[in-house]
């Protein structure tokens, strides 16, 4: 299976990361900011996600999609998680109801 773009992003977020460079990396200098920074921004992201869904304009939709799929990976790296979790726990999720699943969560 050939590597795809979220792998290699992931992968440049992993490095930036681990380099520590803020001074010289946006990657970085968000991370150094913890967790709370990430998240706050991952949602500002969101929201200008949902603002270009709501127009008529498919462009800006895909770079705002785009942003904020960067975005979510650096608030899973500054949580230490990897994306590999995330989509095995969409692997366990296939073929469940979305109700039935949604009431399987302890709340």
């Amino acid at each position: 299976m050939s590597e795809s773009a979220l792998d290699r992003l992931e992968a440049r977020i992993r490095a930036r990361a681990a380099a520590g460079e803020a001074e010289k990396s946006y990657t970085a200098s968000l991370l150094a900011k913890g967790p709370a920074a990430c998240a706050q921004k991952l949602g500002e992201e969101a929201v200008e996600t949902v603002i270009a869904a709501l127009q008529d304009d498919p462009q800006a939709l895909v770079s705002e999609s785009a942003d904020l799929l960067y975005h979510w990976l650096v608030l899973l790296q500054a949580r230490g998680v990897g994306m590999a979790q995330v989509f095995a726990e969409l692997d366990r999720r296939e073929g469940l109801s979305g109700l039935a699943e949604k009431a399987s969560r302890a709340h």
